[in-house]
């Protein structure tokens, strides 16, 4: 971008940054969310270092330790630290509420009423007192063992060294009508207090820390909890006390006599704690913790630090007490998070590509974003709809948002940022690949390539068929070599291939001929689940394959049923029965089937029986040792169960192997039961 570009941009950018904080902060409306609009200001603010000389007074730019240690030693909890479950929607929240009530008598239930507070972004701590003096401070670790971090807590100036006398406490106390536990602080003079709170860096600082990173010609830190938590973990103190971290205590572990979660926070500020009670509220109902969150949603810039979402706990200990645990969440309590993190970008280009049904979907391709902390290049569109919808034109600058694993999206669109060089995209008229003229069937919005002949097609669906089968060594450019070589025309020419077909082939010595054809060869035989999934029948996943296989029990008896009896199976409604159903009236597909009979295949039936794992939801991650991942989900979907790619508030259970990914921390964040190999083999039998 030359400087003549930048200046039009900029002017631009200017503008709709004022006009959206205008109405955020005047007239209390929300047309973008919060991430998209700082989005915005970093394209300002990078822009204007780029060309300082373009910087204006009116840009929303201008608005204005101890000896090092050698290691931790460990300290274990009085109490386990444990996490909470997320929610995500009023929904979330009240079907939460229902669980909980499940559990409580009659009585108990109409009783129910919770404190909120900010979700604080940091990293947890432990503070113990003793004759209120600070004894120790410790991180979170596993929940059970936390790592000693007190010389480095003891520079936090907002963490008190020693608690206010007994008499000062005990005043502030009798203010707050709990002579109750003033009593028991003067009882208490000599025993521990334990404390639990989160360290954080307010967005002052934080910006401060990373400026002085960039002049060291350092990488500037992410986010602010990546620095406060890699702050607290300096084996220097003195680095910590560089970061001008603050303390925020939200939990007493020790009893002194509280009786409500709201009476916590009273005594926590009347020990001498930096407490977050003004930005807390206590809510009689689930619609007053709706408000609240509202609130914090659209003013949590008006936070000195960053928060995610809001802490909802039963106010009353007993009732806190008697939901315990699941997993490694309170049942008393949950996250109530933000909507999906946001960030703005320009769309270079929209391509289209050919699924193995045919489906024509758009693809936007992005200037690189970063959202969540990952690199976002392509975002889809869904369909020709979803771009009307939008009124999206390639060169728009757009909302993208993205929500753990799931593909992200293009939220919204910012046409006051178009420089009148955007263009109309629209949907091919012909197939891209085969050029076969595009269909649209009346009541779908998705176009699809009528050819199945299509090249494109041909290779999806050969991708998908031999990652069905399992067959190893045989990847997308073995596949696409094959197919332009004119070696197979569909999936069951696999099975008739020999040495001697690809051992003219560029790169096949007679030894990984050989191999391959017996890779090939060893996945004749194939379960009747995978073998259906394998078909790539339209609107059948993996695990409605399973479902089908547990009902039907044979291939002849899916081939010869009714609509009637398809729409019989558990999840299955009447599109994806018509697809089956239409599926096996199709005659060039029952000539597939008899070509793959004839090639050798082999179906397992099924025996239909009674699933132990019905209802529950498993998220695999690293290695076992014993089976491959996909044997794994085939167990875990035979039984009845379900898996999923991303761990959420609904995994009830990650299974874990060798060199695990960031699915176990997310998963030891959200309270999901966590299982070892062991474990989880001992559950299957």
């Amino acid at each position: 971008m030359n400087k003549q570009q930048a200046k039009q941009r900029i002017a631009k950018l200017k503008k709709l940054i004022e006009h959206y904080r205008y109405l955020y902060h005047v007239l209390d409306k929300e047309e973008i969310s919060s991430a998209a609009l700082d989005s915005l200001k970093k394209e300002l603010f990078d822009l204007e270092q780029q060309f300082p000389d373009l910087i204006t007074p009116d840009s929303p730019t201008q608005r204005i330790g101890g000896k090092p240690l050698e290691k931790f030693t460990k300290i274990k909890h009085p109490q386990p630290m444990l996490s909470f479950n997320d929610a995500f929607s009023p929904k979330d929240m009240q079907e939460w509420l229902e669980r909980i009530s499940k559990l409580l008598t009659p009585h108990e239930q109409s009783s129910i009423d919770f404190y909120c507070e900010p979700k604080l972004d940091g990293l947890a701590i432990e503070l113990t007192y003793e004759n209120g003096i600070l004894q120790s401070g410790c991180t979170r670790g596993d929940g059970i063992i936390g790592e000693d971090v007190t010389q480095n807590l003891k520079t936090i100036e907002s963490i008190p060294l020693q608690l206010y006398s007994a008499e000062k406490i005990a005043l502030d106390l009798q203010k707050e009508e709990l002579k109750e536990v003033a009593n028991n602080i003067f009882k208490m003079k000599t025993a521990k207090i334990v404390v639990r709170g989160e360290a954080i860096i307010t967005k002052k600082n934080f910006q401060l820390v990373n400026q002085e990173q960039i002049k060291l010609g350092q990488t500037p830190f992410a986010n602010p909890r990546n620095l406060a938590a890699g702050s607290i973990r300096q084996l220097d103190p003195k680095i910590t006390a560089q970061r001008k971290l603050e303390v925020t205590i939200y939990d007493l572990i020790t009893d002194l006599g509280q009786q409500t979660h709201e009476q916590e926070h009273k005594i926590l500020h009347a020990l001498g704690f930096k407490t977050n009670n003004k930005y807390s509220r206590y809510c009689a109902t689930l619609q007053d913790v709706f408000a609240f969150h509202q609130f914090w949603y659209q003013n949590r810039e008006k936070l000195p630090y960053e928060i995610d979402g809001i802490v909802v706990t039963v106010n009353s200990n007993k009732i806190f007490q008697k939901l315990g645990v699941v997993g490694k969440a309170p049942r008393g309590a949950i996250a109530y998070k933000f909507p999906l993190q946001q960030a703005t970008t320009i769309v270079k280009d929209i391509v289209v590509q050919v699924g193995r049904t045919g489906a024509i979907t758009p693809v936007a391709i992005l200037e690189p974003v970063s959202i969540a902390g990952v690199t976002i290049t392509r975002a889809t569109l869904h369909n020709e709809d979803e771009i009307k919808k939008l009124g999206l034109k390639i060169g728009d600058t757009v909302v993208v948002g993205r929500a753990g694993d799931v593909i992200p999206d293009i939220i919204k669109v910012l046409p006051e940022l178009r420089t009148g060089k955007e263009k109309v995209f629209h949907i091919p008229s012909h197939c891209p690949v085969c050029h076969s003229k595009l269909v649209k069937t009346e009541g779908e919005a998705i176009w699809r390539c009528p050819n199945k002949q299509c090249f494109a097609r041909q290779k999806e669906y050969l991708y998908h068929f031999v990652a069905a089968f399992e067959i190893m060594g045989v990847g997308p450019k073995i596949i696409d070599r094959f197919l332009e070589q004119g070696l197979i025309n569909d999936a069951a020419d696999l099975f008739f291939l020999k040495e001697g077909d690809i051992l003219p082939l560029e790169r096949f010595a007679e030894k990984s001929a050989q191999n391959l054809i017996s890779a090939i060869q060893s996945k004749k035989r194939i379960s009747l689940a995978r073998f259906i999934y394998a078909l790539g029948i339209r609107n059948v996943g993996e695990q409605m394959s399973f479902d089908l296989a547990n009902h039907f029990g044979s291939l002849e008896k899916l081939k010869n049923a009714s609509l009637e009896q398809l729409q019989q199976v558990k999840d299955i409604g009447p599109i994806s029965a018509q697809s089956i159903y239409h599926f096996f009236q199709q005659k060039e597909n029952l000539q597939f089937l008899e070509k793959l009979k004839k090639a050798g295949v082999e179906i397992v039936e099924e025996k239909p029986r009674l699933l132990p794992l019905a209802g529950k939801t498993f998220v695999l991650t690293g290695t076992l040792s014993s089976l491959t991942r996909q044997q794994a989900k085939e167990k875990i979907h035979s039984l009845g169960g379900t898996t999923s790619e991303s761990v959420s508030a609904q995994t009830n259970f990650l299974v874990v192997g060798e060199t695990p990914g960031s699915k176990l921390e997310k998963a030891k964040k959200l309270g999901v039961k966590i299982l070892n190999e062991k474990e989880f083999l001992s559950m299957l039998k």
